[in-house]
Protein backbone atom coordinates (compact mmCIF):
# COMPACT_ATOMS: atom_id res chain seq x y z
CA UNK A 1 0.00 0.00 0.00
CA UNK A 2 2.60 1.90 1.00
CA UNK A 3 3.82 2.60 -2.28
CA UNK A 4 0.49 4.43 -3.33
CA UNK A 5 2.31 7.82 -2.41
CA UNK A 6 3.40 7.97 -5.94
CA UNK A 7 0.32 8.51 -7.35
CA UNK A 8 -1.01 10.66 -4.89
CA UNK A 9 1.51 12.39 -5.10
CA UNK A 10 0.67 13.27 -8.89
CA UNK A 11 -3.01 13.97 -8.39
CA UNK A 12 -1.59 16.80 -5.88
CA UNK A 13 0.12 18.02 -8.39
CA UNK A 14 -2.48 18.04 -11.10
CA UNK A 15 -4.63 19.86 -8.21
CA UNK A 16 -2.22 22.73 -7.99
CA UNK A 17 -0.12 21.75 -4.77
CA UNK A 18 3.16 23.18 -4.92
CA UNK A 19 5.53 20.80 -5.57
CA UNK A 20 7.28 21.21 -2.12
CA UNK A 21 4.28 20.37 0.02
CA UNK A 22 3.33 17.57 -2.27
CA UNK A 23 6.49 15.81 -1.65
CA UNK A 24 6.01 16.08 1.87
CA UNK A 25 2.46 15.59 2.03
CA UNK A 26 1.78 12.37 -0.60
CA UNK A 27 3.98 10.02 1.72
CA UNK A 28 2.93 11.70 4.79
CA UNK A 29 -0.54 10.84 4.51
CA UNK A 30 0.47 7.17 2.94
CA UNK A 31 2.56 6.74 6.86
CA UNK A 32 -0.15 7.76 8.28
CA UNK A 33 -2.75 5.65 6.47
CA UNK A 34 0.08 2.44 7.29
CA UNK A 35 0.17 3.20 10.61
CA UNK A 36 3.57 3.99 10.31
CA UNK A 37 3.01 7.53 12.49
CA UNK A 38 7.06 7.14 14.20
CA UNK A 39 8.31 7.67 10.73
CA UNK A 40 6.46 10.76 10.06
CA UNK A 41 9.04 12.94 11.75
CA UNK A 42 11.62 11.55 9.62
CA UNK A 43 9.97 13.59 6.44
CA UNK A 44 10.62 16.30 8.29
CA UNK A 45 14.12 15.80 10.05
CA UNK A 46 15.59 14.96 6.43
CA UNK A 47 14.08 18.24 4.88
CA UNK A 48 17.27 19.76 7.01
CA UNK A 49 19.30 16.94 6.78
CA UNK A 50 18.96 17.53 2.70
CA UNK A 51 20.13 20.64 2.64
CA UNK A 52 22.77 20.28 5.18
CA UNK A 53 25.04 19.57 3.04
CA UNK A 54 28.27 21.17 1.65
CA UNK A 55 28.24 20.21 -2.24
CA UNK A 56 24.99 21.58 -2.24
CA UNK A 57 26.51 24.90 -1.42
CA UNK A 58 27.64 25.02 -5.01
CA UNK A 59 23.93 26.56 -5.90
CA UNK A 60 23.41 29.65 -4.32
CA UNK A 61 26.43 30.35 -5.36
CA UNK A 62 26.57 29.65 -8.95
CA UNK A 63 22.80 31.07 -8.63
CA UNK A 64 24.48 34.51 -7.33
CA UNK A 65 27.14 34.35 -10.14
CA UNK A 66 24.56 34.00 -12.49
CA UNK A 67 22.96 36.86 -11.36
CA UNK A 68 26.00 39.41 -11.05
CA UNK A 69 26.51 38.01 -14.96
CA UNK A 70 23.37 38.98 -15.74
CA UNK A 71 23.05 42.49 -13.53
CA UNK A 72 26.71 42.94 -15.18
CA UNK A 73 25.57 43.54 -18.49
CA UNK A 74 28.50 40.43 -19.69
CA UNK A 75 25.65 39.38 -22.32
CA UNK A 76 26.10 42.31 -24.30
CA UNK A 77 29.75 41.67 -24.66
CA UNK A 78 29.09 37.69 -25.67
CA UNK A 79 26.64 39.01 -28.38
CA UNK A 80 28.85 41.28 -29.65
CA UNK A 81 31.30 38.47 -29.80
CA UNK A 82 29.68 36.06 -31.64
CA UNK A 83 28.09 38.19 -34.61
CA UNK A 84 31.76 39.68 -35.28
CA UNK A 85 32.98 36.26 -36.15
CA UNK A 86 29.05 34.81 -37.71
CA UNK A 87 26.92 37.84 -38.27
CA UNK A 88 27.66 37.94 -41.93
CA UNK A 89 26.27 34.75 -42.80
CA UNK A 90 22.81 34.56 -44.46
CA UNK A 91 20.89 33.68 -40.68
CA UNK A 92 23.11 35.06 -39.05
CA UNK A 93 21.31 37.21 -36.07
CA UNK A 94 19.68 33.60 -35.26
CA UNK A 95 23.25 31.58 -35.60
CA UNK A 96 24.42 34.34 -32.69
CA UNK A 97 21.69 34.18 -30.76
CA UNK A 98 22.49 30.01 -30.67
CA UNK A 99 25.95 30.76 -30.12
CA UNK A 100 25.43 33.27 -27.03
CA UNK A 101 23.44 30.94 -25.69
CA UNK A 102 26.58 28.38 -26.10
CA UNK A 103 28.60 30.62 -24.44
CA UNK A 104 26.43 31.87 -21.68
CA UNK A 105 25.92 28.38 -20.92
CA UNK A 106 29.41 28.32 -19.60
CA UNK A 107 28.59 31.01 -17.46
CA UNK A 108 25.03 30.79 -15.84
CA UNK A 109 24.15 27.14 -16.29
CA UNK A 110 20.41 28.15 -16.56
CA UNK A 111 17.87 27.78 -19.25
CA UNK A 112 15.59 30.77 -17.65
CA UNK A 113 18.37 33.15 -17.21
CA UNK A 114 19.69 32.36 -20.68
CA UNK A 115 16.01 32.99 -22.12
CA UNK A 116 15.60 36.33 -20.30
CA UNK A 117 18.88 37.78 -20.39
CA UNK A 118 19.40 36.83 -24.11
CA UNK A 119 16.19 36.94 -25.57
CA UNK A 120 15.07 40.52 -24.26
CA UNK A 121 18.28 41.39 -26.49
CA UNK A 122 17.99 39.11 -29.28
CA UNK A 123 14.63 39.06 -30.26
CA UNK A 124 13.77 42.90 -31.08
CA UNK A 125 17.18 42.68 -32.57
CA UNK A 126 16.50 40.21 -34.28
CA UNK A 127 13.00 41.48 -35.70
CA UNK A 128 14.17 44.78 -36.79
CA UNK A 129 16.88 42.52 -38.80
CA UNK A 130 13.73 41.05 -40.77
CA UNK A 131 12.67 38.14 -39.19
CA UNK A 132 9.58 37.05 -37.64
CA UNK A 133 8.93 37.79 -33.65
CA UNK A 134 8.04 33.90 -33.23
CA UNK A 135 10.76 32.56 -35.04
CA UNK A 136 13.58 35.04 -33.27
CA UNK A 137 11.25 33.36 -29.87
CA UNK A 138 11.24 30.05 -31.07
CA UNK A 139 15.61 30.03 -31.53
CA UNK A 140 15.77 31.79 -27.94
CA UNK A 141 13.60 29.29 -26.35
CA UNK A 142 15.49 26.32 -28.07
CA UNK A 143 19.28 27.58 -27.89
CA UNK A 144 18.57 28.39 -24.10
CA UNK A 145 18.30 24.74 -23.02
CA UNK A 146 21.66 24.32 -23.81
CA UNK A 147 22.14 26.68 -20.36
CA UNK A 148 21.79 23.34 -17.88
CA UNK A 149 23.27 20.91 -20.40
CA UNK A 150 26.92 22.63 -20.81
CA UNK A 151 28.57 23.15 -17.47
CA UNK A 152 28.28 24.56 -14.58
CA UNK A 153 24.88 23.14 -14.43
CA UNK A 154 22.64 23.65 -11.28
CA UNK A 155 20.45 20.50 -12.42
CA UNK A 156 23.68 18.27 -12.39
CA UNK A 157 24.92 19.12 -8.83
CA UNK A 158 21.50 18.24 -7.53
CA UNK A 159 21.12 14.95 -9.96
CA UNK A 160 24.96 14.07 -8.55
CA UNK A 161 24.05 14.81 -4.66
CA UNK A 162 20.99 12.80 -4.78
CA UNK A 163 22.26 9.95 -6.46
CA UNK A 164 25.60 10.28 -4.76
CA UNK A 165 28.05 10.35 -7.94
CA UNK A 166 30.91 12.67 -9.01
CA UNK A 167 29.60 16.37 -10.27
CA UNK A 168 32.65 16.71 -11.74
CA UNK A 169 32.30 13.18 -13.99
CA UNK A 170 28.65 15.12 -14.75
CA UNK A 171 30.22 18.32 -15.63
CA UNK A 172 32.56 16.76 -17.95
CA UNK A 173 29.67 14.32 -19.38
CA UNK A 174 27.27 17.30 -20.72
CA UNK A 175 30.55 19.32 -22.48
CA UNK A 176 29.88 17.19 -25.59
CA UNK A 177 25.78 17.02 -25.68
CA UNK A 178 25.48 20.82 -25.20
CA UNK A 179 28.02 21.75 -28.06
CA UNK A 180 25.89 19.36 -30.56
CA UNK A 181 22.73 20.49 -29.57
CA UNK A 182 24.03 24.09 -30.44
CA UNK A 183 25.60 22.84 -33.61
CA UNK A 184 22.69 21.20 -34.67
CA UNK A 185 20.23 24.20 -34.15
CA UNK A 186 23.33 26.28 -36.22
CA UNK A 187 23.02 23.12 -39.14
CA UNK A 188 18.90 23.80 -39.26
CA UNK A 189 19.20 27.34 -38.92
CA UNK A 190 21.64 27.21 -42.07
CA UNK A 191 18.98 24.96 -44.02
CA UNK A 192 16.07 27.20 -43.06
CA UNK A 193 18.06 30.44 -43.92
CA UNK A 194 18.55 28.98 -47.27
CA UNK A 195 15.40 27.82 -47.88
CA UNK A 196 13.36 30.83 -46.30
CA UNK A 197 15.93 33.78 -47.52
CA UNK A 198 16.65 34.57 -44.35
CA UNK A 199 18.43 38.20 -43.91
CA UNK A 200 22.08 38.90 -43.31
CA UNK A 201 22.16 40.57 -40.15
CA UNK A 202 25.83 42.74 -41.00
CA UNK A 203 29.11 42.92 -43.30
CA UNK A 204 31.87 40.66 -42.93
CA UNK A 205 33.85 42.27 -39.56
CA UNK A 206 37.50 43.16 -40.11
CA UNK A 207 40.01 41.23 -37.77
CA UNK A 208 40.61 44.42 -35.99
CA UNK A 209 37.21 44.25 -35.22
CA UNK A 210 37.05 40.90 -33.91
CA UNK A 211 39.97 41.50 -31.63
CA UNK A 212 37.97 44.14 -30.05
CA UNK A 213 35.00 42.14 -29.87
CA UNK A 214 37.56 39.24 -28.54
CA UNK A 215 38.99 41.81 -26.09
CA UNK A 216 35.75 42.94 -24.68
CA UNK A 217 34.78 39.21 -24.32
CA UNK A 218 37.66 37.79 -22.71
CA UNK A 219 37.37 38.41 -19.07
CA UNK A 220 33.61 37.06 -19.36
CA UNK A 221 34.44 34.00 -21.27
CA UNK A 222 37.34 33.41 -18.82
CA UNK A 223 34.71 32.21 -16.48
CA UNK A 224 34.24 28.90 -17.46
CA UNK A 225 37.79 28.09 -17.92
CA UNK A 226 38.80 28.61 -14.44
CA UNK A 227 35.19 26.68 -13.01
CA UNK A 228 36.33 24.08 -15.41
CA UNK A 229 39.31 24.01 -15.37
CA UNK A 230 40.19 24.34 -11.66
CA UNK A 231 37.20 21.45 -11.20
CA UNK A 232 38.26 18.98 -13.83
CA UNK A 233 42.03 19.80 -12.75
CA UNK A 234 41.39 18.99 -9.18
CA UNK A 235 42.35 22.14 -8.22
CA UNK A 236 39.00 23.07 -5.88
CA UNK A 237 36.06 21.38 -5.58
CA UNK A 238 32.90 22.24 -7.43
CA UNK A 239 30.96 23.80 -4.49
CA UNK A 240 35.09 25.82 -3.82
CA UNK A 241 34.81 26.55 -7.92
CA UNK A 242 31.34 28.58 -7.73
CA UNK A 243 32.84 30.54 -4.85
CA UNK A 244 35.08 31.61 -6.75
CA UNK A 245 32.75 32.69 -9.82
CA UNK A 246 31.07 34.36 -7.66
CA UNK A 247 34.37 36.63 -6.58
CA UNK A 248 35.54 36.60 -9.91
CA UNK A 249 32.04 37.81 -11.52
CA UNK A 250 32.16 40.48 -9.27
CA UNK A 251 35.49 41.63 -9.40
CA UNK A 252 35.00 41.66 -13.91
CA UNK A 253 31.73 43.26 -12.88
CA UNK A 254 32.66 45.95 -10.53
CA UNK A 255 36.34 47.01 -11.43
CA UNK A 256 37.01 45.61 -15.11
CA UNK A 257 33.87 46.38 -16.78
CA UNK A 258 32.74 48.80 -14.24
CA UNK A 259 29.27 47.71 -15.24
CA UNK A 260 28.08 47.08 -11.24
CA UNK A 261 28.32 49.92 -8.31
CA UNK A 262 28.22 48.75 -4.64
CA UNK A 263 24.09 50.09 -4.85
CA UNK A 264 23.55 46.61 -7.23
CA UNK A 265 24.91 44.62 -4.67
CA UNK A 266 22.23 43.86 -2.36
CA UNK A 267 19.91 43.26 -4.73
CA UNK A 268 21.34 41.16 -6.62
CA UNK A 269 22.18 39.08 -3.09
CA UNK A 270 18.31 39.45 -2.86
CA UNK A 271 17.27 38.01 -6.22
CA UNK A 272 19.69 35.13 -5.48
CA UNK A 273 18.64 34.22 -2.15
CA UNK A 274 14.91 34.01 -3.41
CA UNK A 275 16.01 31.57 -6.64
CA UNK A 276 18.31 29.37 -4.25
CA UNK A 277 16.06 29.15 -1.28
CA UNK A 278 13.15 27.38 -3.93
CA UNK A 279 15.74 25.26 -5.12
CA UNK A 280 17.09 24.11 -1.95
CA UNK A 281 13.65 23.36 0.20
CA UNK A 282 13.05 21.07 -2.96
CA UNK A 283 16.13 19.27 -2.68
CA UNK A 284 15.47 19.30 0.90
CA UNK A 285 11.71 17.63 0.54
CA UNK A 286 13.18 15.53 -2.11
CA UNK A 287 15.35 13.79 -0.08
CA UNK A 288 12.69 13.21 2.72
CA UNK A 289 10.44 11.99 -0.04
CA UNK A 290 14.15 9.44 -1.37
CA UNK A 291 13.22 7.88 2.22
CA UNK A 292 9.91 6.54 1.89
CA UNK A 293 10.85 5.37 -1.86
CA UNK A 294 13.11 3.18 0.16
CA UNK A 295 11.08 2.10 2.48
CA UNK A 296 8.30 1.53 -0.10
CA UNK A 297 10.85 -0.91 -2.15
CA UNK A 298 9.27 1.32 -4.86
CA UNK A 299 12.84 0.90 -7.02
CA UNK A 300 12.75 -2.45 -6.71
CA UNK A 301 9.29 -3.20 -7.67
CA UNK A 302 9.90 -0.99 -10.71
CA UNK A 303 12.81 -2.62 -11.66
CA UNK A 304 10.58 -6.06 -11.95
CA UNK A 305 8.12 -4.18 -13.66
CA UNK A 306 10.51 -2.88 -15.87
CA UNK A 307 11.87 -6.30 -17.04
CA UNK A 308 8.54 -8.05 -17.90
CA UNK A 309 8.51 -5.59 -20.72
CA UNK A 310 12.06 -6.36 -22.27
CA UNK A 311 15.18 -7.19 -20.40
CA UNK A 312 16.80 -5.48 -23.34
CA UNK A 313 18.80 -2.65 -22.22
CA UNK A 314 18.70 -0.51 -25.37
CA UNK A 315 14.63 -0.99 -25.87
CA UNK A 316 14.25 0.07 -22.06
CA UNK A 317 16.31 3.24 -22.19
CA UNK A 318 14.42 3.93 -25.62
CA UNK A 319 11.64 3.92 -23.74
CA UNK A 320 12.36 5.80 -20.75
CA UNK A 321 13.23 8.38 -23.14
CA UNK A 322 9.78 8.91 -24.00
CA UNK A 323 8.64 8.64 -20.21
CA UNK A 324 11.04 11.51 -19.78
CA UNK A 325 10.15 13.64 -22.30
CA UNK A 326 6.25 13.50 -21.64
CA UNK A 327 7.12 14.05 -17.55
CA UNK A 328 9.32 17.47 -18.69
CA UNK A 329 6.38 18.85 -20.96
CA UNK A 330 4.67 19.16 -17.18
CA UNK A 331 7.45 18.77 -14.99
CA UNK A 332 10.26 21.32 -14.28
CA UNK A 333 13.64 19.59 -14.56
CA UNK A 334 14.78 19.95 -11.06
CA UNK A 335 11.25 18.24 -9.64
CA UNK A 336 11.48 15.82 -11.92
CA UNK A 337 15.16 14.43 -11.57
CA UNK A 338 14.93 14.74 -8.19
CA UNK A 339 11.40 12.52 -8.15
CA UNK A 340 12.25 10.34 -10.61
CA UNK A 341 16.15 9.89 -9.84
CA UNK A 342 16.07 7.94 -7.21
CA UNK A 343 13.63 5.40 -8.49
CA UNK A 344 14.79 5.21 -11.94
CA UNK A 345 18.33 5.07 -11.91
CA UNK A 346 18.64 2.07 -9.29
CA UNK A 347 16.77 0.29 -12.38
CA UNK A 348 19.37 1.19 -15.08
CA UNK A 349 22.45 0.84 -13.23
CA UNK A 350 21.20 -2.76 -12.04
CA UNK A 351 21.05 -3.77 -16.23
CA UNK A 352 24.92 -2.04 -16.71
CA UNK A 353 24.15 1.22 -17.72
CA UNK A 354 26.81 3.01 -16.57
CA UNK A 355 25.43 5.81 -13.13
CA UNK A 356 27.03 9.08 -15.26
CA UNK A 357 25.64 8.05 -18.71
CA UNK A 358 21.87 7.05 -17.45
CA UNK A 359 22.53 10.73 -15.08
CA UNK A 360 23.39 12.45 -18.47
CA UNK A 361 20.46 11.06 -20.22
CA UNK A 362 18.02 11.83 -17.73
CA UNK A 363 19.33 15.47 -17.36
CA UNK A 364 19.70 16.17 -20.90
CA UNK A 365 15.83 14.55 -21.76
CA UNK A 366 14.47 16.94 -18.74
CA UNK A 367 16.13 20.13 -19.65
CA UNK A 368 14.98 19.74 -23.14
CA UNK A 369 11.52 19.52 -21.46
CA UNK A 370 11.69 23.10 -20.45
CA UNK A 371 11.04 24.16 -24.08
CA UNK A 372 8.74 21.50 -24.88
CA UNK A 373 4.85 22.23 -25.30
CA UNK A 374 2.30 22.81 -23.27
CA UNK A 375 3.84 23.60 -19.71
CA UNK A 376 7.29 24.27 -20.76
CA UNK A 377 8.90 26.89 -18.15
CA UNK A 378 11.24 28.46 -21.07
CA UNK A 379 8.40 28.71 -23.21
CA UNK A 380 6.59 30.91 -20.62
CA UNK A 381 9.77 33.15 -20.07
CA UNK A 382 10.07 33.39 -24.09
CA UNK A 383 6.14 34.24 -24.33
CA UNK A 384 6.82 36.81 -21.97
CA UNK A 385 9.96 38.73 -22.94
CA UNK A 386 8.99 38.56 -26.65
CA UNK A 387 4.65 38.81 -26.62
CA UNK A 388 4.36 36.02 -28.12
CA UNK A 389 1.54 33.47 -27.37
CA UNK A 390 2.41 30.06 -26.08
CA UNK A 391 0.76 28.49 -28.63
CA UNK A 392 1.72 30.12 -31.55
CA UNK A 393 5.87 29.73 -30.26
CA UNK A 394 4.81 26.26 -29.35
CA UNK A 395 4.29 25.48 -33.47
CA UNK A 396 7.42 27.94 -34.59
CA UNK A 397 9.66 25.62 -32.24
CA UNK A 398 9.05 22.18 -32.94
CA UNK A 399 11.85 22.00 -35.88
CA UNK A 400 14.22 22.89 -32.93
CA UNK A 401 12.74 20.38 -30.98
CA UNK A 402 13.27 17.55 -33.37
CA UNK A 403 16.95 18.06 -33.41
CA UNK A 404 17.38 18.17 -29.82
CA UNK A 405 15.38 15.21 -29.88
CA UNK A 406 17.75 13.46 -32.22
CA UNK A 407 20.68 14.35 -30.00
CA UNK A 408 18.92 12.64 -26.77
CA UNK A 409 18.46 9.27 -28.92
CA UNK A 410 22.27 9.65 -30.34
CA UNK A 411 23.73 9.81 -26.51
CA UNK A 412 21.63 7.66 -25.49
CA UNK A 413 22.68 4.60 -27.82
CA UNK A 414 26.60 5.90 -28.11
CA UNK A 415 27.59 6.18 -24.74
CA UNK A 416 30.92 7.36 -25.94
CA UNK A 417 29.83 10.81 -27.22
CA UNK A 418 29.36 11.66 -23.37
CA UNK A 419 31.63 9.33 -21.93
CA UNK A 420 34.68 9.87 -23.42
CA UNK A 421 35.65 13.11 -21.39
CA UNK A 422 34.96 11.61 -18.27
CA UNK A 423 37.03 8.28 -18.80
CA UNK A 424 39.55 10.22 -20.35
CA UNK A 425 39.96 13.01 -17.42
CA UNK A 426 39.70 9.34 -14.98
CA UNK A 427 36.45 10.48 -13.74
CA UNK A 428 34.05 7.73 -14.94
Amino acid sequence: MLIFFLPLFLVLLLIGMPVFFALLAAPGIMLYVEGMDRDIPLLFRNIYNGIDSFPLMAIPFFMLAGEVMNRGGITLSLVNFSQSFIGHVRGGLAHVNVMSSMLFAGLSGSAVADTSAIGSMMIPAMEKNGYSRKFAAAVTAASSVIGPIIPPSGIMIIYAYTMEISVAALFAAGVIPGLMIGLGLMLLIAAMAKRQNLPIASEKATWRQRGSATKSAFWPLLTPVIILGGILGGIFTPTEASAVAVLYTLVVGMFVLRTISLKDIPEIFTNSAKSSAVILLLVGAALAFKTVVSLSHAAEEMAAWTLTISENPLILLFLINILLFIVGMFLDAGPAIIILGPILSPVFISLGIDPVHFAIIMSVNLTVGLATPPMGLVLFVASSVSGVKVETLSRAILPFLAVEVAVIFLITFFPSISMTIPRWLGLA
